[in-house]
């Protein structure tokens, strides 16, 4: 009797451990939380351009410099390339603007087949002939938040400098009586007291192009952000100083939309991926 009551208080052998559930792997087991530090710099980025924007329209809006650089592009009464004239108007203004509007129709065409995809259709799994089930398809290379991004991005950025252009009442170069137009050259805040019908601050053509840095914020490109930037800058500036050779619009026009678009792609991936790790 004694002998068995002992044994009532038996150690759990290995069979015993062998039926203990596997842990859970939360969030927090795999280490998917979003990066603090890399969404510091976003936001520390955003903040910067937005007061170097600030800057450079003090500095740059209605300056010594912005009219020198114009006069560049205006001799004998004349700019350098006449408006509208091709294969300039078409290389310059009308291929990259049908170009980023197609863009951003693909972009929303493939966001609406993905929510089709998942919304309406069921998951299928495909099984090759021998009986090893695979993937319906590869993970796609870019995420549907990632092609939100882009699609929020190449929307939202040329949409604010528009809408900032028409409340600055800013003359272009061509319309100021200095480059035989018949308007007066005068501060930002003249004509916004002036309140005319000029729409030429910031620029909003090169806007569309800047756009575009937001392929250099793609979690999955950022191995190549340098490069990224550097062609995107590019392309911007291209539009814009085919804008200033044309009068349309000042040194100052394209460098205050560079920095404003910079820091709304900043913003806008700041929000989009919050939660997602940056790494």
């Amino acid at each position: 009797m004694t002998h068995s009551a002992h044994n009532t208080h038996e150690t759990p052998t290995a069979h015993d451990h062998s039926h203990t559930p596997p842990p859970v792997l939360t969030k927090s087991r795999l280490g998917a939380q979003p990066s603090t530090s890399v969404h510091d710099r976003l936001a520390i980025h955003a903040i910067g351009l937005l007061l170097l924007a600030i800057l450079a329209t003090w500095a740059t809006e209605h300056s010594a410099m912005d009219v020198a650089i114009s006069q560049l592009f205006y001799q004998h009464g004349t700019w350098l390339i006449t408006k509208g004239s091709e294969p300039y108007a078409l290389v310059f203004y009308h291929l990259p603007k049908t170009a980023l509007i197609f863009f951003g129709i693909y972009l929303l065409g493939v966001l609406i087949v993905r929510y089709a995809q998942k919304r309406y259709m069921p998951k299928r799994t495909v099984c090759a002939v021998r009986g090893d089930c695979l993937s319906p398809s590869p993970t796609p290379f870019l995420a549907t938040r990632d092609i939100g991004y882009l699609l929020a991005s190449i929307i939202t950025v040329p949409s604010i400098i528009g809408l900032l252009k028409a409340a600055t009442h800013v003359s272009c170069p061509n319309q100021l009586s200095i480059f035989g137009g018949a308007a007066q050259y005068l501060s930002l805040w003249q004509d916004i007291a002036m309140h005319s019908d000029a729409k030429c601050f910031p620029a909003a053509h090169a806007s569309a192009g800047f756009g575009l840095l937001a392929l250099a914020y793609l979690p999955r490109m950022r191995a190549y952000r340098t490069w990224i930037l550097g062609v995107v800058l590019a392309l911007g500036w291209v539009m814009g100083l085919y804008k200033m050779m044309i009068g349309d619009h000042f040194f100052s026009h394209t460098l205050v939309s560079m920095l404003l678009s910079w820091a709304l792609v900043c913003i806008l991936a700041w929000v989009f991926y919050r939660r997602v790790p940056l790494a």
